[in-house]
């Protein structure tokens, strides 16, 4: 098994399930809510879990009944953590709207991880026995800083998601071997819309880059290579919530196993694939045996 720690939030997902998103200024009639534990950084760790990894979280969540619940989410799902602190105060929330379309539009409220903006006592340890650290943004920037630095002096692979999307320091950038970031995200950091011509601009900030392009699959692009694109499966999508971080969970546990680039990103476009075709984030992601056969067919 693979070893991967993750540095990043825990949230609760307030999911309300529409037929089409309000605009503006709008009232529209939903047909479901659900509470769903979430969060990019337990998404991930989730993500790899299911998928074969041996995954400890670095994160907090708040001393309410929403952390309580996702602790024990993480716990269920095989995640350690041991190095998940309690904050005083609510744990994060996540308000997302979800469409009959699969689409979403998400409000991500930080609580507890917002206390996350450094790296405790025997964190760099714990990043240092691992073969991948996986990063998001929806903790403090400078907790993720310090958790890139850490990884690059152990000689640890650092795979960054750069969302939400915002601006990045230069000294962030030099400590990311992969970055993964959507269409939106790769067009927020560089200026450029064509995901080809973002994908290739990022390269003078990292050595590698996985644009994921949804439904059309993902593009992968390395210093001194050509461009890959790797398609996705052909499925009926219900709700694309956490599919990218289910995409980055799985593509950890592939290059941690060393299967090839291809191969990998296949692989966990398979595990996406089978994300969507369900409701929730960390409820729909799916284990190693049906990746793997999803990944055969």
């Amino acid at each position: 098994m693979t070893d991967i720690v993750v540095l990043g939030s825990t949230n609760m997902d307030l999911v309300t399930y529409v037929e089409k998103a309000p605009q503006r200024g709008e009232t529209v009639t939903g047909r479901e809510f659900r509470t769903i534990p979430g969060g990019k950084g337990a998404n991930q760790a989730i993500a790899a879990a299911r998928a074969g990894g041996n995954v400890l979280m670095i994160g907090a969540v708040g001393n309410d009944a929403y952390g309580t619940r996702l602790r024990s989410t993480l716990e269920h799902s095989g995640v350690d953590t041991d190095d998940l602190r309690t904050a005083d105060g609510p744990s994060g929330t996540a308000h997302i709207v979800v469409d009959d379309e699969g689409g979403n539009a998400i409000v991500v409220i930080p609580g507890a991880n917002g206390t996350l903006d450094h790296l405790g006592p025997g964190d760099e340890g714990v990043i240092a026995s691992a073969d991948t650290l996986l990063l998001q943004l929806e903790i403090p920037l400078a907790a993720v800083l310090a958790g890139a630095q850490a990884a690059r002096r152990h000689g640890v692979r650092t795979i960054l998601t750069p969302a939400p999307a915002q601006p990045l320091p230069d000294e962030l950038f030099a400590a990311v071997d992969l970055l993964v970031p959507n269409e939106h995200e790769a067009a927020t950091l560089t200026g450029r819309t064509d995901p080809r011509d973002a994908a290739i601009g990022l390269l003078d900030l990292v050595p590698a880059v996985v644009v994921t392009l949804g439904a059309l699959g993902s593009l992968y692009v390395s210093r001194g290579a050509d461009p890959v694109t790797v398609p996705a499966p052909k499925v009926n999508a219900v709700d694309s919530t956490g599919a990218g971080d289910t995409f980055v969970g799985a593509l950890a546990v592939a290059l941690g196993e060393e299967r090839p680039m291809h191969k990998a990103l296949a692989w966990a476009a398979a595990a996406a694939a089978l994300s969507v075709q369900r409701e929730g984030a960390t409820a729909a992601m799916p284990y190693r045996p049906e990746i793997e056969e999803r990944y055969a067919s």
